[in-house]
């Protein structure tokens, strides 16, 4: 009896078929300690998570000694994913920030070299002075560094250190203002890349930019005293390609590792704040009405003596 070799057709589904048992197969045996297979049987997740078109998604349930839950999985306590268990929530997610900032505030930049004072007056800029207030209020000039420092022109600042929060900000743009105050010294703006693309980084000006004022760069805030930005460290001068400073896409793509690692020199914001409203002065009290004078008591008669 003659056997039928399958056809080439067959032949195919079949190895196709192997092809993909074989993951499932291999998971099942190499499953790293304390995770466990997903539901396609093929995909190993720390106990908890769900598996998506791209792997593992959603924080687990629990992880084995030494690693902590984080959004994203089990990782070390000095990760960076565990770092941002302590992230205000707009961090990552920029539709959380969107409060309208007071008429007037200030922002104290720690940094370094000393504070920075930043008076900001809304009418300048409402837009571009909405968006300073929300990343300060949500902490997002933490750690962050003057990366881009040249003598004589301006001081950037403004990529977060992490690449994953840096990467959602910068695509949240804001629409542009009016021009109205120009950029002379002391005054702070965003820098842009055409019209509508401000994110997050600013830039404080040294000297009289004022022809910044024709291509949009729209001040929202007055630095109170130059003495800390002039201090600046600005031996790296203009930045990559065109200068031996930092490259802006690796800040983008490696954050603070990289600028710490191969720029041991920049200048940091430590902390930013809004500084408390100041409260108005208290009047003084209005003088008291002077007290009615007061009548003499009346004369009592003397006693007469008694005649004898």
């Amino acid at each position: 009896m003659q056997t039928l070799a399958p056809s080439s057709a067959l032949w195919r589904l079949l190895t196709l078929l192997l092809m993909l048992a074989a993951p499932s197969l291999m998971a099942q045996a190499s499953c790293p300690e304390g995770k466990v297979l997903g539901w396609d049987q093929a995909t190993c997740c720390w106990p908890g998570q769900n598996v998506g078109p791209f792997g593992c998604t959603g924080p687990p349930t629990s992880c084995p000694v030494g690693l902590v839950i984080t959004g994203e999985g089990c990782d070390r306590p000095d990760s960076a994913a565990a770092a941002r268990n302590a992230y205000n929530p707009a961090l990552l997610d920029p539709s959380k920030a969107t409060e309208t900032a007071p008429d007037e505030f200030t922002v104290r930049f720690k940094t370094t070299q000393g504070d920075i004072l930043i008076d900001v007056t809304r009418a300048w800029a409402p837009n571009g002075a909405d968006r300073f207030y929300n990343l300060v209020r949500i902490g997002f000039y933490n750690q962050v560094a003057f990366f881009r420092v040249v003598s004589g022109f301006m001081a950037q600042v403004g990529i977060h250190g992490d690449p994953k929060v840096s990467a959602v900000w910068r695509e949240s743009v804001i629409q542009d203002d009016p021009v109205v105050e120009s950029n002379l010294p002391g005054y702070v703006t965003y820098a842009m890349a055409g019209p509508n693309t401000r994110t997050t980084q600013l830039f404080f000006n040294f000297a009289d930019n004022h022809r910044l004022d024709r291509d949009g760069f729209s001040p929202f805030g007055r630095v109170r005293d130059m003495a800390v930005l002039e201090n600046l460290y600005d031996g790296y001068g203009e930045g990559a390609p065109r200068g031996r400073g930092p490259n802006q896409l690796y800040i983008q793509d490696r954050g603070n590792s990289y600028l710490k690692t191969e720029f041991p020199d920049l200048d940091w914001i430590l902390e930013a704040t809004i500084e408390p409203a100041a409260k108005p002065a208290a009047a003084d009290p209005a003088p008291a009405d002077p007290a009615p004078a007061q009548a003499a008591p009346a004369k009592t008669p003397e006693a007469t003596p008694a005649g004898d």
